[in-house]
């Protein structure tokens, strides 16, 4: 059990920091599975991969509880007003996911779930990240606070958000993406992108444990033991990762993180296409 405790945590420390930053926290999970194998069975892995997402989820209510608390006896009429609206914008940017994600869901895991399509998608959006930041270096944005997001504008960033199904794309990826090419600052689409994650991942991580004990799978005592650590481990990890990200766009672009996926996506390539087969 002590082995499979460590193996939780490097895996909820990948998770925690992949979650939030645009590079895929699902294909770096699909990565790491290759190297750190819980021994458990293949139904609590795959519902361990996306429910520790539920301790990336805490980390950012965490640190927003002030910001996304429309009850706050802190703020005034106005502010509260403009806190349930942040609220109602991410409701509306949901609508594509409920919508063309649910029933696609499931097919996607069960079709894409591969090497060659996470090396793709890291390398596509690893392209694009560059030639995004590269055309709009020099652009002022249209939108440069949250206060200021249309309605239609958080809608366009949701129907970005469907696009994450593909496995290797990123869900903040996606929608960080998205929003500065349909032109908000980093930071207003960085942050949409968070509190977005609030509702789509619970969603997602509540329906993986229904469908894990619709099909009459119970915890064991490790099991549960292990979505806990998994799931602390990724809060933790998460908070800083956030932080980190905040801190680190204030006075930088998402080109590192392009080049960074180029590579990863390379070493993929390298490892499942030609190392793997040779040492098979």
């Amino acid at each position: 059990m002590f082995i499979e405790i460590i193996k939780t945590i490097i895996l909820g420390i990948i998770e925690g920091f992949t979650e939030f930053l645009p590079i895929s926290s699902t294909g770096h999970l699909y990565l790491a599975d290759e190297f750190v194998k819980l021994n458990e069975s293949s139904a609590f892995i795959h519902m361990f991969m996306v429910v520790i997402q539920f301790g990336a989820i805490l980390a950012v209510i965490l640190i927003y509880f002030h910001k996304l608390n429309p009850f706050s006896p802190k703020k005034n009429g106005h502010q509260k007003r403009l806190t349930w609206d942040i609220w109602f914008k991410v409701l509306v940017a949901i609508i594509p996911s409920v919508v063309i994600g649910l029933p696609l869901n499931d097919w996607m895991d069960k079709n894409l779930t591969s090497w060659q399509v996470i090396a793709a998608t890291l390398l596509i959006y690893g392209i694009l990240f560059i030639i995004v930041e590269n055309y709009f270096k020099d652009k002022q944005p249209q939108v440069t606070d949250l206060d200021n997001l249309s309605y239609g504008t958080a809608f366009k960033i949701g129907l970005f958000q469907v696009l994450s199904l593909v496995p290797g794309t990123s869900r903040s990826g996606a929608t960080i993406l998205g929003g500065i090419s349909i032109g908000t600052s980093r930071f207003v689409a960085t942050e949409f992108s968070f509190f977005l994650a609030i509702p789509t991942m619970f969603g997602a991580s509540l329906l993986k444990i229904v469908k894990y004990f619709a099909s009459g799978n119970t915890f064991t005592a490790d099991e549960l033991t292990i979505l806990l650590v998994g799931t602390f481990v990724s809060f933790v990890v998460a908070y800083a990762s956030i932080k980190f990200l905040l801190n680190y766009i204030r006075s930088n672009d998402f080109k590192a993180f392009g080049w960074y996926r180029i590579i990863l996506a390379i070493l993929v390539i390298i490892y499942f296409g030609f190392v793997k087969g040779m040492i098979a």
